[in-house]
């Protein structure tokens, strides 16, 4: 990921929004940092796809939609990103008529890589925790899931499958995912997505 500065200094949201929309390549933003997204591997584009595809398989018939990839989430007034997979139950909001902007993501699902796992662990780990909306939080880092569910008290439980044959349970989406499920067709190596 690479930071690009305005001759100013930091963006405001109107004006990352509308760079963003007109722009060709991606890019987040988070409170006036305007962030390039890296380009991915293949291994990163057949997890987020396999993740994408088993959830909308299971989603089918209920009021959940889900998006890889391309959704930008509003994560907090002043963040702005692309998760790699979300989901959102009942009726999506959007920040405005472009509908190009989701607000009310169920669950966020990040495929770690090297140029992104910095930031995603920590200052979009917060801002998805800040989200009300959230419930689920998933990070895909090889060779494993890790799980952070939202309770009732706004505190976060964590759960970390590493087991090939492991089950990952989304409870707010009723839906299961297995390792072998997220991972077919990736061949493991030690290297990140």
């Amino acid at each position: 990921m690479k930071q690009i500065s305005s001759e100013e200094g930091l963006y405001t949201v109107a004006e990352y929004l509308t760079s963003e929309r007109a722009a060709e390549l991606k890019h987040e933003y988070f409170s006036g940092e305007v962030v390039a997204m890296a380009g991915a591997t293949r291994e990163h584009i057949l997890i987020t796809g396999n993740i994408a595809r088993r959830l909308g398989n299971q989603l089918e018939g209920k009021p959940c939609e889900t998006y890889s990839n391309d959704m930008r989430v509003r994560a907090t007034p002043t963040t702005y990103v692309y998760p790699g997979v979300v989901v959102v139950c009942g009726d999506p909001q959007f920040e405005d008529s472009e509908s190009d902007i989701l607000l009310n993501p169920t669950v966020v699902i990040e495929v770690l890589s090297k140029s992104t796992e910095a930031r995603d662990r920590g200052e979009k780990f917060s801002d998805y925790r800040a989200n009300k909306n959230v419930r689920e939080i998933i990070f895909v880092s090889r060779p494993r899931v890790e799980q952070y569910v939202r309770q009732a008290n706004d505190e976060w439980i964590f759960h970390e499958v590493i087991d090939p044959a492991g089950l990952i349970t989304l409870a707010s989406i009723e839906c299961t995912l297995s390792l072998a499920e997220i991972y077919e067709r990736v061949h493991l190596t030690d290297r990140r997505c």
